[in-house]
Parts: C-alpha cells; structure tokens; sequence
C-alpha cells in the first residue's frame, strides 16, 4: 500500500485530535460510571503522572464531564486546587465506591480538602454538580472496577 505524505499527516493529526479536549486541553483515558441515575463518561486519573495534573489548567469543563481518580491503595486523601482555574467538588470514595464526604473547592488554591475515612477514589465534576443531582455521602459511584466486579 501505497500512502501519499499528505494522507499519513491526515492520520496522524486524526489522532493527536482524539486525546485533546474541545479546548485543546489533553485528555486522559476516559471511563464509564453511574451514581444513582446518573450516567457519566468521565476522564481516569490513575497514575502518579495524571493524579498530579488532573484537571489544573482547564478553562472549562462541561456540565456532565468529570475526572476520577483511581489511588493505588486506601487512605485519607487530600486535594487542593493549585492551577486549577475552574470551582470543583469532589467527592471521596472508598474501595466499593460508596461516597465518604463531598467538598466543594474554590479554583487556584492550596487549601487542603481531604476524605473523612479511607479512600480509594475522588470524583471531580463541576462545583454544584452532586448537589443539583441529589447526590450524598453514602451513595454508590459504580465505576467497573473492585467491588464492581472487576
């Protein structure tokens, strides 16, 4: 087969496209997950690397997007909003999912927002977001992963 230069730099720039936001931010793998009726795709922070970038730098994130982070072991995290440039809640999540606490953050701050227990997760959506959708500590985030049935 016989590619002209023109067609491979087509795919090529096909596929940078395809790992940055609609505002040219770069995303992360993404995942499917549900939290009472809500159904989300939502980008996966599971490395050192993308725990430490997360969403910092973003100029927006859209109504129903969000970031999960997977820790490698269960512990009381911390989050803080350096470089951040857009309010957040968070909420933390032990090892099955089930909501510990929710914290809302205010953007380019070092405050520390932390888990009240044991967490294996942290789920960021826009500030507001669990609130206007009912959601409490308690309540399940089904990720697919562990208690999920991994």
């Amino acid at each position: 087969m016989n590619l002209s230069k023109y067609s491979v730099l087509s795919m090529m720039l096909l596929a940078t496209l395809c790992v940055y936001s609609s505002d040219g931010q770069s995303k992360m793998p993404e995942n499917k997950i549900k939290i009472g009726q809500q159904e989300l795709t939502v980008e996966v922070a599971n490395t050192d690397k993308d725990r430490q970038v997360g969403l910092m730098n973003r100029k927006k994130l859209g109504a129903q997007d969000g970031m999960l982070f997977i820790f490698d072991d269960n512990r009381p995290y911390c989050m803080w909003m350096k470089n951040t440039l857009i309010p957040l809640s968070v909420a933390f999540a032990d090892e099955c999912g089930n909501i510990l606490n929710i914290e809302d953050m205010l953007p380019q701050t070092d405050e520390q927002h932390c888990a009240l227990g044991n967490a294996r997760f942290a789920l960021e959506m826009n500030k507001g977001w669990f609130e206007q959708h009912k959601i409490s500590p308690g309540m399940r985030i089904e990720t697919g992963l562990l208690c999920d049935g991994f």
